[in-house]
């Protein structure tokens, strides 16, 4: 039965947002190694009790994905059951126009460091016929007020389509695409949404969402109000 033993999972972006609430749920039955941009010493309050940790910067694409190679044979795991690239940023651009150097950097981050880490990962993924997921947004389908974000994360719906075809049989691949969440995203992508804001899901309603989606290998799956008032974070299988 899936979920019926512990996992290694690791999931990048684990230090904070939807990442950390993520860790947090799981962190009670499964083995977790996360990652972020911050020195172990500036979250080490934050991490749940047990977890590994990696500096992994996204920003250099490259260096992050090699750097999560190496802190999983530190960390002394030769195999990951588990795969959650959820690392990103969103770039709210005052006039609607991102910067030349604004659109390189999201790229970076939300597209090109997962092409990089899923194929540094796929080793370790297949030893244990293990699952990638990564994390969109249901902004893929266009935003007005951040469009670099959106195409970052239309990018990674493709790319799950295309390692789903490639790996099938050896790896399992998903994209779950989360809702407008009560994290502080927003505030560092400089947007306010406003009265907006109380319409947001949930932080533990979404991963419960997320964890359901990942024991049970779908995709794409969007984690917005229609599955929630459907009972998804409440109904399905158990990470």
């Amino acid at each position: 039965m899936i979920g019926a033993k512990p996992r290694r999972i690791l999931i990048t972006g684990g230090n904070a947002g939807l990442g950390l609430a993520l860790a947090k749920k799981l962190s009670r039955r499964h083995s977790l190694l996360l990652s972020g941009r911050k020195a172990r010493e500036d979250v080490a309050d934050l991490l749940p009790q047990g977890a590994g940790y990696v500096l992994a910067d996204q920003s250099d694409p490259q260096l992050s994905a090699q750097a999560l190679v190496t802190g999983i044979a530190e960390f002394g795991w030769d195999r990951l059951d588990n795969a959650v690239l959820n690392a990103g940023i969103g770039i709210a651009p005052p006039d609607g126009l991102d910067s030349t150097e604004a659109i390189r950097l999201t790229l970076d981050v939300n597209l090109l460091a997962a092409i990089l880490q899923a194929q540094a990962l796929f080793p370790l993924l297949k030893k244990s016929r293990g699952t990638l997921t990564l994390i969109g947004s249901v902004a893929r389908s266009g935003s007005a007020t951040i469009p670099a974000y959106a195409a970052s994360k239309a990018g990674l719906h493709g790319l799950a389509r295309a390692l789903r075809s490639e790996w099938k049989g050896e790896v399992s691949v998903q994209v779950l695409h989360p809702g407008a969440t009560k994290t502080d995203m927003h505030d560092k992508a400089g947007y306010d949404p406003g009265r907006m804001r109380s319409l947001f899901l949930e932080p533990d309603d979404v991963v419960a969402m997320m964890a359901s989606a990942i024991a049970g290998r779908r995709s794409p799956v969007n984690l917005s109000w229609v599955r929630y008032l459907n009972g998804g974070a409440f109904t399905g299988r158990r990470l």
